[in-house]
Order: C-alpha cells, then structure tokens, then sequence
C-alpha cells in the first residue's frame, strides 16, 4: 500500500495521480500561427511558379481562420496580409491588370470582410454563451452549494462532474448539514433531465435541511423527503408525475461516537476507506426502493451503523461513476471498488481529485452521466487539521 501525496512518482498501472496532458497547449499554439503560415506558403507558391498558377485559394482561407480563432484586430491584421500578398505576387510577376487579377484580388477582399462579419458573429454568441455558463454555474450554487471543507470536526470535499462539456446542472445532488444530532449528509440521484429534474433536485434538498434540522433521526429525515417528493408529483405533469423517482443514501456521523449511520433508498452502497488502506462496501442488510416509489409498498426505514474509526473516509457517489464506461471497451465499467482499495489519500480534496481524473482516463473524457461525490474524514490521531498536496509533475 502506497501514499498518493508528494513523494510518489508517476510510474505502475492504476495510478490515481493527476496527469497534465499539454496537447490542447500545442494544438493551440499551432492555430495561432497557422493564418500567417498560410500567407507565406501562398506568396512562396506564387513567387516559384508560372504567372497562370495562383495560390488564391489559400489567401482566402488565412482570414476564414482567424475569423474562428482570433479578435477583430487579428482577423482584420489577416485579411490586410492575404490582399497584401496578392498585390505584391502580382507585381512581383508583372502581371497587368487582366480581368483574372483583378478578379482575384475582389474575392480576397470579399472573403477578408466576410471574415470580418463572421468574426463579429462569432464574438457575440461566444458572449451568449459565456452568459448562459455563468447563469447555470450561479444557479447550480444556489442549489447545490459546495460545503465548507471542516463541519463539525470532519474534513468535507464535493465534486459535480457534467456528462456533457459546459453543462452545470443536472439531476445529481449532495448536501452537508451539521445538526444537533451530528453531522448529516445526503447524496441522491434523480431520474430524468431538465428542468424537471433541477426542480426535484431543489425540492429534495430544501427538505433534507429543514427535516435534518428537525428531525431526530435519520429514518424520519427519509421519511420527510419521501413526503416532499410525494407532494411535488402531484405538481409534475407526464409521466414524470407517474415514474419519477430519487435514488439516495443518508448519513448521520453522531458526535462523539466512531460511527456513521446510513440509510440507503436504492442508491449505490457507499465506500469507506480505511487508513491502512483497506476499503469496506456499506452495503445495506434490508434493500429499499428509491424514494417517490412509496405506491409500490411501504415498510419502515431502518438505519444500518457501521464503524467509522479515526483517519478513515467515506465516500458517497451516484451511479455516474460505478456505471463509467471505458473508452475502448464499453463494456467495461468503472469499478470504484478495485480503482480504490489499497490507495492511501491524505484528504477528501486529494481523493476527488485523483478519482475524477482516473474517471477522465478511464472513459476518454467521454463520460455519458453526471457524477456527483462527496467524501468525508474522520481525521485521526496527530493528523493535522488539513493537509493538501500538489500532484508530482514529471
């Protein structure tokens, strides 16, 4: 068993240390230069050929480019250099000012200043849409606010991965609430997407923080959620007011007590990482079905205790990560259990770290859900109270 923390390389297979991929860099670095690059290699073309061969094709294509990739100034700056290097392969060659000349010389213009239009386009849906990110971003904050990373003597780390590049909100949710009875957690997955699926997600969440609050244990805070879900179906039209559901595990960690105490409605077990290394599924002695599903049966929930012993983790995830198909065998799915078991983490920071970027590796950065984890340490003895390590960059 090994420490992933500031003394450990990069080498063996599984690491769950961050890579730094520089490529986007250099594929960036190469479309900056690649206009001006153009223009030299059509002015060369033209110099070394005959008068009737035209390199016409590529000073238009130079400023078409910078219209994707640059500013105004630098489309403009382009489009000035591909009709400049018309007029100086012209006068370099002599030619007079035939009606092929001088055509060429009005289709670069016209290509220069549609790249102009197509730049100004560009530069305002780009604003729309950096718009649009910063309202979803704000808006999965008010209701999926980021813990704080110490509630109630525990170290507390959160992560929302999008399945979808740009995307901020979906159906996963987490909370932390520090109560009189302990801290308690909560960590769910609602069936569908949308705005359906926010609004379910905003209803879960507003009522696990006033039942956690109230609520003197974890059973009545489940059945508090199940009445708040309850109620907003018959809010809900379609077959969402028909089918829909929410997967969700509960936590209470007692003060004073090395415990942690679950109640899981259909939700992927939760791991526990030990200190040494050795890594324990909490799985639940009675399945229950999600919650929003009370037609279908009702019976009493009941909590399961496990230990939860100085310098050990719990990890509470939703399905986006245990259901993590690999990119070249889809077949193969992320196995949370065995990516784990054996690793030592010196934080809940430095654990979602790792895992989100072996999630990355493991699925080509093509994940097909969301993921939504929250971990939580017990910190143990002489541990101090936050201990944050930089990845080793080779």
């Amino acid at each position: 068993m090994r420490q992933l923390g500031e003394d450990e390389g990069r080498e063996g297979p599984g690491r769950l240390d961050p890579v730094e991929d520089d490529a986007p860099r250099r594929r960036l670095g190469l479309v900056r230069v690649l206009p001006a690059l153009i223009l030299v290699v059509g002015v060369v073309f033209d110099v070394s050929t005959p008068p009737d061969l035209t390199a016409a094709a590529l000073y238009s294509a130079a400023p078409l480019i910078s219209a994707s990739f640059f500013g105004r100034v630098g489309t403009a700056v382009t489009g000035a250099g591909a009709v400049a290097s018309v007029l100086l392969t012209n006068y370099l060659h002599d030619v007079p000012s035939t009606a092929e000349a001088v055509s060429e010389l009005l289709t670069v213009c016209t290509v220069a200043l549609l790249a102009l239009v197509i730049n100004r386009t560009l530069r305002r849906s780009g604003e729309r849409l950096a718009s649009a990110r910063v309202i979803a971003e704000t808006a999965q904050r008010a209701v999926l606010p980021k813990p704080g990373g110490r509630i109630g003597g525990l170290q507390v780390a959160a992560r929302y991965e999008a399945a979808q590049a740009g995307a901020f909100i979906g159906g996963d949710l987490f909370a932390v609430q520090d109560t009189p009875y302990g801290v308690r957690l909560v960590v769910g997955d609602v069936r569908g997407k949308g705005l359906g699926a926010v609004e379910a997600v905003a209803v879960v969440i507003g009522a696990f923080r006033e039942a956690a609050e109230q609520e003197p244990s974890l059973e009545d805070v489940a059945g508090r959620l199940e009445r708040a879900l309850a109620r907003e179906g018959t809010r809900r039209d379609g077959l969402d007011a028909f089918e829909g559901f929410t997967t969700a595990v509960l936590a209470e960690i007692p003060p004073g007590r090395e415990c942690v105490r679950l109640v899981n409605r259909g939700h992927p077990e939760p791991l526990l990482l030990h200190a040494d290394g050795r890594l324990d599924a909490l799985t639940p002695a009675d399945p229950a079905l999600p919650l929003g599903m009370a037609e279908l049966g009702v019976w009493p929930d009941r909590a399961d205790a496990y230990p939860f012993p100085p310098g050990a983790t719990l990890l509470l995830y939703t399905d986006g990560l245990s259901e993590a198909r690999a990119a070249e065998a889809p077949g193969d799915f992320y196995d949370p259990h065995e990516r784990l078991r054996g690793r030592i983490f010196p934080g809940p920071e430095e654990l979602l770290d790792a895992l989100v970027d072996d999630v990355r590796r493991h699925t080509g950065g093509g994940a097909s859900d969301d993921m939504a984890l929250l971990a939580v340490s017990r910190p143990g003895v002489r541990q101090p109270e936050r201990r944050r390590t930089m990845p080793v960059v080779p």
